[in-house]
């Protein structure tokens, strides 16, 4: 796990991705396993909970609670990209935890923006444009929290052709700005942005 970057203070069974996602595959969707899976406190536990809860049932309070325990990124990002983004809950969050002080909390405003952008296909552009000035204004050098806002910048500008622009005009902005964290989003996300591929997938 350290290879991955995967530090955490959870206890650890060494278990593979694939293997706990075929355990899920083979429990279904259940969401009172789900809560006692997250309680038992151990990595591979807490990753099998993400993929059995069932996002209709999950509450705001639950992924406050949840986001709360993050300690480590593949714990954020499965939660969000796997549970999270599937509720109705999920833009609400990203708004307010995008404030939190917690490193992993912020992180998983920008890792379940950038998994609503990937998955919620019937999202308006809108409601994503509206979040622009959110990453626009994210400037926190830590690691985890700064690939997390060029991640929710890169899925954004990579996935809507009427937003790619405007995504690109917010990381030449941010690229161009004064502080580090800012900078490094900018030019991460630029990269990405106006790769020719990128661009031929959304028809530009």
């Amino acid at each position: 796990m350290a290879r991955f970057g995967i530090v955490t203070a959870q206890p650890a069974m060494g278990m593979r991705v694939d293997d706990i996602r075929a355990v899920a595959r083979a429990a279904g969707r259940d969401h009172a396993l789900a809560l006692q899976l997250w309680d038992a406190g151990w990595y591979e536990t807490r990753l099998l909970a993400c993929f059995v809860a069932d996002p209709r049932q999950v509450t705001p309070e639950l992924m406050d609670a949840w986001a709360g325990d993050f300690d480590n990124w593949a714990t954020c990002d499965t939660a969000c990209f796997d549970l999270f983004d599937r509720t109705p809950h999920a833009l609400a969050k990203v708004r307010q935890w995008a404030a939190d002080e917690r490193e992993f909390v912020r992180r998983a405003a920008f890792a379940l923006l950038a998994s609503v952008a990937l998955h919620v296909r019937t999202l308006p552009d809108a409601e994503l444009r509206a979040l622009l000035p959110l990453i626009e204004a994210a400037d926190d050098n830590r690691n985890f929290v700064r690939k997390g806002v060029s991640w929710a910048l890169r899925a954004i500008g990579g996935k809507r052709a009427g937003l790619h622009a405007e995504c690109v005009a917010v990381a030449g902005r941010m690229a161009a700005s004064a502080g580090p964290a800012k900078r490094w989003v900018g030019k991460d996300a630029l990269r990405d942005l106006q790769r020719p591929l990128v661009l031929k997938r959304l028809g530009l």
